[in-house]
């Protein structure tokens, strides 16, 4: 598995739901605690989002078009910067602002995981949000701005066609169907953004276009309780040693190791958050023979135990709607 699937595969605590509105102007849904990272594309019609940031301006989306929201919990979906607010959803609950009429359409289902008026000339928009947690989400995250555009392309329209086939279907296996193309619009689009002129990804993310760095990246990543060393992972690349971690700390900007224990950190603080493994199987399974070593590690790279991290994010979770 490469280092974006492993992030992916590892950040995403539920299935994302999915949605498409079919909905004539004027509409508006405003998004209050929205989960972490969100995908918006316009299939027909145009869209305007706005963050709630005074100093972001309001981005319009033209058919095909994708804007990937991430780190913001509020923002406002539209079909223009200028109409206010309709619809107000906080987790699955909609609440009508000020007895707006118009937004019975925005409300009224038309099929599976689909709303609007259906009627010609609205505006096509799918709407898909991933739940994200812990260390490894934050890394993920780490790819993008706040709000990340990604025109409309011969790489994004597929995915986009074969994701607003689905949605409306309700056949056996449908939302495991849903969530593999979720995926793949998202992974396309991160793709199309990083290689962007106005991206500027995390360091980690840039290397693994690196022949022998990217490999070493996919080693960690797949392997993280393996007894790694400089000198091994040098071999396995077939470089020196020097040379190597030389390599490694200009691309990724920090050295192997301590990379591979940040790593080994944030794998660990989600096993600890999502199972029942013991300490000491968490140390293990992040590649410490001992329970102490990991446990000082660990407390280096969050401030508390595993123990009291374990807890802490539990009672987090338990307080946190859904």
């Amino acid at each position: 598995m490469d280092v974006l699937s492993d992030l992916l595969h590892r950040a995403r605590a539920r299935n994302a739901p999915v949605r498409k509105l079919v909905q004539r102007p004027p509409w508006s849904l405003s998004f209050v605690d929205a989960p972490p990272l969100t995908v918006v594309a316009t299939l027909a019609g145009h869209a305007s989002v706005r963050l709630d940031d005074p100093d972001a301006a309001p981005v319009r989306l033209a058919a095909g078009d994708i804007a990937l929201i991430s780190g913001t919990s509020r923002y406002t979906i539209a079909d223009a910067p200028t109409t206010p607010p309709q619809v107000v959803i906080r987790g699955r609950e909609k609440q009508v602002v000020d007895g707006d009429e118009r937004a019975a359409g925005v409300r009224r289902g038309l099929a599976p995981r689909t709303y609007g008026d259906g009627l010609p000339g609205a505006t096509v928009l799918l709407r898909g949000a991933y739940e994200l947690r812990g260390d490894v989400g934050d890394r993920l995250l780490g790819l993008l701005p706040p709000s990340a555009i990604v025109p409309a392309g011969p790489r994004t329209g597929p995915a986009l066609e074969l994701l607003a086939a689905e949605i409306a279907r309700d056949e056996p296996g449908q939302d495991a169907v849903i969530d593999r193309a979720l995926d793949l619009v998202l992974v396309l689009a991160l793709r199309v953004w990083c290689a962007g002129p106005d991206a500027t990804p995390p360091a980690w993310y840039r290397a693994l276009s690196d022949p022998a760095i990217g490999e070493a990246l996919r080693l960690v990543h797949r392997h993280p309780a393996q007894r790694w060393t400089v000198a091994g992972l040098a071999a396995r690349l077939g470089m020196s040693r020097a040379a190597f971690a030389a390599r490694f700390t200009c691309l990724v900007g920090e050295p192997p190791l301590t990379y591979l224990t940040g790593w080994r950190m944030a794998v660990a603080s989600d096993l600890l958050r999502d199972t029942e493994a013991t300490v000491a199987a968490v140390a293990h399974r992040v590649g410490y023979e001992d329970p102490f070593a990991f446990s000082v590690a660990f407390k280096r790279r969050h401030g508390t135990t595993p123990s009291a991290w374990r807890r802490q994010a539990r009672r987090s979770d338990a307080t946190t709607p859904e």
